[in-house]
């Protein structure tokens, strides 16, 4: 446990939140609803998504990049918003950390016990995060009887940074990855990429109403609200936060989908080289 800070220091600090591309935003946005005074710094690697695709050893080298550059921006608490980031690179990160680390995996792995009623759970994800059985591993650890049946879904993460929410093109690659998945008579779907809730109605609507989808930002969300208060770290200021977006490549492509998921404009988006 580390040591509590006290408000008015490091409690004003903003909250770091990384991504590959634009996935993370659905995480940000829940941080934004649920938490309303925090400031919050988020990073998209956009120049070199997809992560789900690429070795261990890749993933591991830009999760460090990532973790330097916001921890010179003195974030006072980090959030992997990547799951092939948390499933590859969480010791990375940790390790070169001084602020708390929380990452999407174990979020969602908290919220698929409390959800599953049968104990029969799909996960899909990308190939990477599927391959490390990092969420079967995560929801074992909280209940070992629960049944896990995994899919990687290589082509949602294109899509989804294409722009293409609820496209044709997008429901018949659904309609093909979750058939073997649904086969299995789940009862629970992991959205094990901070990508796919982005793709929610869509996937509800192949999956149909019975099947509930587990999305690990709005757990996250409630997770990092639990820490900030535990450490007080919370920020005391009941003032209009500060909200600043990096990316690695073209901010305006970023800009236009950004603010179709958060809803809002995205007025200061900084393209930078690690």
């Amino acid at each position: 446990m580390q040591k509590k800070e006290t408000p008015g220091g490091n409690a004003r600090h903003p909250i770091g939140v990384f991504d590959s591309g634009v996935g993370g935003l659905t995480v940000v946005r829940a941080l934004m609803e649920r938490l309303p005074f925090e400031n919050l710094i988020y990073f998209g690697d956009t120049a070199r998504v997809p992560y789900g695709v690429k070795s261990a050893e890749t993933i591991n080298l830009y999760a460090a990049q990532i973790t330097e550059f916001l921890v010179q921006r003195e974030v006072k608490l980090l959030i992997i918003a990547c799951n092939t980031m948390a499933a590859v690179a969480h010791e990375a990160v940790v390790s070169r950390s001084p602020v708390p680390v929380l990452d999407v995996i174990d979020a969602g792995a908290q919220m698929t016990v409390r959800t599953t009623r049968t104990k029969h759970v799909g996960v899909i994800g990308t190939p990477t995060t599927v391959n490390s059985n990092t969420y079967a591993r995560a929801i074992h650890r909280l209940d070992p009887e629960v049944r896990i049946f995994s899919q990687a879904c290589a082509l949602f993460v294109p899509l989804v940074e294409e722009g293409w929410f609820d496209h044709p093109v997008t429901r018949l690659t659904a309609q093909e990855y979750l058939k073997p998945v649904l086969a299995e008579g789940i009862d629970t779907l992991v959205l094990g990429c901070t990508h796919y809730p982005l793709l929610k109605a869509l996937l509800q609507e192949v999956t149909g109403p019975a099947i509930r989808l587990v999305d690990s930002a709005e757990a996250m969300a409630d997770i990092t609200a639990d820490l900030l208060t535990d450490r007080e770290l919370a920020n005391p200021d009941r003032e209009a936060p500060v909200y600043r977006f990096y990316v690695t490549d073209v901010p305006l492509r970023f800009q236009g989908i950004g603010e179709r998921i958060l809803g809002r404009s995205l007025p200061h988006v900084e393209r930078v080289s690690l």
